[in-house]
């Protein structure tokens, strides 16, 4: 099997190898993607991932009641508005898009999506019970809301025409897994829509080095060419754009 494509920080996402892209079809969401930034691999954290995700559970079980008001949601509301204008773009020909939130949350986000399209089919999976109880209540049925992991996503191949993931990247164990499940998801044609944190090297080698003493399960946080690394492996034409001082958001098609 020939190595994963590796990616410049400016050019283009690209192709992701053939190979890998058939090789994931008819697997029903077990396929691997590489462990090129798996936790332990990157980090010097001697973690399980189960027991990241455990992490990541507790706190943000813990930051539901005051997720919508408090510091804790300030970097993934400041990202919205980047997240909903690309979305549209990316479904302008679509009347009726199929839309998956893939770290819901509070389903905040997801309903400004309900409000972007009102007519689509929606949605949502968070890995913390608090959170997901949350978005139902706020969603009041017009979605589909489970307690879901990003790494396992419990859909159909194909079923969606949009996903996005908003601040939530930098906590998933495996990211390489979480981006191949979201790409077995979508469509042919389908988009990808992702915001998350991001820092200059500087202060993003202190921060990842800080990681492992994270209370709420952070992994890492991601370069513009790890992120068009992990995401090239299985997305066409990977677009990164930086968003204000401590953002980033990258928009990839599925060929």
């Amino acid at each position: 099997m020939p190595a994963p494509q590796r990616l410049n920080a400016r050019g283009r996402g690209g192709d992701a190898p053939a190979s890998r892209r058939s090789s994931a079809r008819g697997r029903k969401g077990e396929a691997p993607a590489p462990q090129r930034f798996s936790a332990q691999g990157r980090r010097s954290s001697k973690l399980a991932p189960e027991q990241l995700k455990a992490r990541s559970k507790a706190a943000f079980d813990e930051q539901a009641p005051i997720y919508d008001e408090g510091m804790q949601g300030d970097h993934a509301r400041a990202l919205y508005p980047c997240i909903l204008e690309e979305a549209r773009r990316a479904m302008e020909s679509i009347p009726v898009p199929s839309v998956l939130d893939v770290g819901c949350g509070t389903g905040m986000l997801s309903e400004r999506l309900l409000g972007a399209f009102p007519s689509c089919r929606l949605a949502g999976v968070d890995l913390s019970p608090a959170m997901v109880e949350r978005a139902r209540a706020r969603l009041a049925g017009r979605a589909e809301v489970r307690e879901a992991d990003a790494e396992r996503l419990p859909f159909h191949d194909g079923a969606f025409d949009l996903v996005v993931c908003n601040d939530s990247f930098h906590h998933y164990p495996d990211p390489d897994r979480a981006a191949f499940q979201m790409w077995r998801v979508l469509r042919k044609g389908g988009a990808l829509v992702l915001g998350d944190v991001w820092q200059p090297a500087p202060a993003r080698a202190v921060m990842n080095a800080w990681m492992p003493f994270s209370h709420e399960g952070d992994v890492r946080i991601y370069s513009e060419a790890e992120l068009r690394t992990i995401l090239g492996t299985w997305f066409q034409r990977v677009r990164w754009s930086r968003i204000g001082l401590t953002g980033c958001l990258v928009v990839a098609s599925k060929g």
